[in-house]
Protein backbone atom coordinates (compact mmCIF):
# COMPACT_ATOMS: atom_id res chain seq x y z
CA UNK A 1 0.00 0.00 0.00
CA UNK A 2 1.61 3.76 -0.90
CA UNK A 3 1.54 6.17 1.89
CA UNK A 4 0.44 9.24 0.66
CA UNK A 5 2.17 12.90 1.80
CA UNK A 6 -0.95 13.33 3.74
CA UNK A 7 -0.42 10.56 5.97
CA UNK A 8 3.07 11.65 6.03
CA UNK A 9 2.94 15.52 7.34
CA UNK A 10 2.87 17.72 10.40
CA UNK A 11 -0.99 19.30 10.40
CA UNK A 12 -0.10 22.23 12.23
CA UNK A 13 3.30 24.07 10.81
CA UNK A 14 4.31 27.49 12.47
CA UNK A 15 3.57 30.22 9.80
CA UNK A 16 4.56 33.83 10.11
CA UNK A 17 1.84 36.18 8.10
CA UNK A 18 2.90 37.28 4.76
CA UNK A 19 3.51 40.76 5.63
CA UNK A 20 6.40 39.46 8.25
CA UNK A 21 9.31 41.69 8.14
CA UNK A 22 13.16 40.35 7.28
CA UNK A 23 13.93 40.94 10.49
CA UNK A 24 10.74 39.10 12.05
CA UNK A 25 12.06 36.31 9.30
CA UNK A 26 15.37 36.37 10.81
CA UNK A 27 14.25 35.66 14.18
CA UNK A 28 12.04 32.71 13.51
CA UNK A 29 14.72 31.37 11.39
CA UNK A 30 17.58 31.68 14.59
CA UNK A 31 15.68 28.56 15.78
CA UNK A 32 17.55 25.39 14.88
CA UNK A 33 14.31 23.90 14.47
CA UNK A 34 13.19 26.14 11.73
CA UNK A 35 14.42 25.34 8.55
CA UNK A 36 11.54 26.75 6.23
CA UNK A 37 9.30 29.39 7.51
CA UNK A 38 5.68 29.33 5.43
CA UNK A 39 4.33 32.98 4.55
CA UNK A 40 0.73 32.86 4.70
CA UNK A 41 -2.54 35.35 4.02
CA UNK A 42 -4.88 33.20 5.97
CA UNK A 43 -4.81 30.04 5.49
CA UNK A 44 -3.09 30.65 1.86
CA UNK A 45 0.77 29.88 1.20
CA UNK A 46 2.32 33.37 -0.73
CA UNK A 47 5.66 32.32 -0.15
CA UNK A 48 8.52 29.90 1.68
CA UNK A 49 12.17 31.38 2.79
CA UNK A 50 14.96 29.67 4.10
CA UNK A 51 18.19 31.59 5.75
CA UNK A 52 19.80 31.21 2.66
CA UNK A 53 17.06 33.10 0.79
CA UNK A 54 17.87 35.92 2.89
CA UNK A 55 20.50 38.17 1.66
CA UNK A 56 22.95 39.77 4.74
CA UNK A 57 22.30 43.50 2.83
CA UNK A 58 18.34 42.93 3.19
CA UNK A 59 17.03 45.44 5.47
CA UNK A 60 15.37 44.58 8.52
CA UNK A 61 11.81 46.58 7.79
CA UNK A 62 11.48 45.33 4.64
CA UNK A 63 9.04 42.79 3.59
CA UNK A 64 10.51 39.02 4.06
CA UNK A 65 8.03 38.03 1.08
CA UNK A 66 10.05 39.91 -0.94
CA UNK A 67 12.80 37.25 -1.27
CA UNK A 68 10.83 33.76 -1.26
CA UNK A 69 9.45 31.46 -3.31
CA UNK A 70 7.24 28.74 -3.63
CA UNK A 71 9.05 26.96 -6.68
CA UNK A 72 10.51 23.33 -6.19
CA UNK A 73 8.93 24.02 -2.14
CA UNK A 74 5.16 23.10 -2.53
CA UNK A 75 4.03 19.14 -3.02
CA UNK A 76 0.29 18.00 -3.09
CA UNK A 77 -1.08 16.14 -0.13
CA UNK A 78 -1.92 13.59 -2.25
CA UNK A 79 1.62 12.58 -3.74
CA UNK A 80 3.45 9.18 -3.05
CA UNK A 81 5.34 9.78 0.02
CA UNK A 82 8.37 7.42 -0.77
CA UNK A 83 9.66 8.94 -3.97
CA UNK A 84 9.41 12.16 -2.32
CA UNK A 85 11.57 11.16 0.68
CA UNK A 86 14.45 9.79 -1.81
CA UNK A 87 14.22 13.31 -3.87
CA UNK A 88 14.65 15.24 -0.67
CA UNK A 89 17.05 13.14 0.55
CA UNK A 90 18.78 13.50 -3.20
CA UNK A 91 18.51 17.26 -3.00
CA UNK A 92 19.26 17.72 0.56
CA UNK A 93 15.82 19.80 1.05
CA UNK A 94 14.27 18.58 4.05
CA UNK A 95 10.99 20.60 3.90
CA UNK A 96 8.09 20.98 1.92
CA UNK A 97 4.85 22.87 2.26
CA UNK A 98 2.00 20.72 1.77
CA UNK A 99 -0.78 22.36 -0.58
CA UNK A 100 -3.86 22.43 -2.61
CA UNK A 101 -4.45 23.45 -6.02
CA UNK A 102 -5.50 26.67 -4.47
CA UNK A 103 -2.67 26.53 -2.65
CA UNK A 104 -4.38 26.43 1.23
CA UNK A 105 -1.49 25.49 3.12
CA UNK A 106 -2.32 21.98 4.34
CA UNK A 107 0.59 20.95 6.49
CA UNK A 108 4.39 20.78 5.98
CA UNK A 109 6.40 17.85 4.76
CA UNK A 110 9.47 17.29 7.39
CA UNK A 111 12.45 14.90 6.70
CA UNK A 112 14.19 13.86 9.84
CA UNK A 113 17.59 14.69 10.18
CA UNK A 114 18.17 11.13 9.63
CA UNK A 115 16.56 11.08 6.12
CA UNK A 116 14.90 7.31 7.18
CA UNK A 117 11.19 9.21 7.90
CA UNK A 118 9.26 11.74 8.36
CA UNK A 119 8.81 14.58 11.21
CA UNK A 120 5.05 13.96 12.89
CA UNK A 121 2.86 15.74 15.01
CA UNK A 122 4.25 13.47 18.01
CA UNK A 123 7.76 14.13 17.55
CA UNK A 124 6.67 18.17 17.20
CA UNK A 125 4.92 17.77 20.12
CA UNK A 126 7.54 16.59 22.32
CA UNK A 127 9.96 18.43 20.95
CA UNK A 128 7.89 21.56 22.07
CA UNK A 129 7.54 19.59 25.24
CA UNK A 130 10.81 19.45 26.04
CA UNK A 131 12.01 22.89 25.18
CA UNK A 132 9.06 24.21 28.03
CA UNK A 133 10.63 21.55 30.53
CA UNK A 134 14.16 22.82 29.78
CA UNK A 135 12.46 26.41 29.95
CA UNK A 136 11.18 26.09 33.39
CA UNK A 137 14.31 24.44 35.06
CA UNK A 138 16.20 27.05 33.81
CA UNK A 139 13.84 29.63 35.44
CA UNK A 140 13.59 27.69 38.58
CA UNK A 141 17.10 27.51 38.66
CA UNK A 142 17.79 31.58 38.63
CA UNK A 143 14.91 32.36 40.35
Amino acid sequence: MTTLVRDQMITSPKTLPARASVEEARSALADSHVHLLLLTEGRTLRGTLTRTDLPATAAGDSPALTWSTLVGRTTAPDVPADPLRDALVHTGLRRLAVVDAELTLLGLLCLKRSGAGFCSDADVASRALAADQLSRGARCRTA
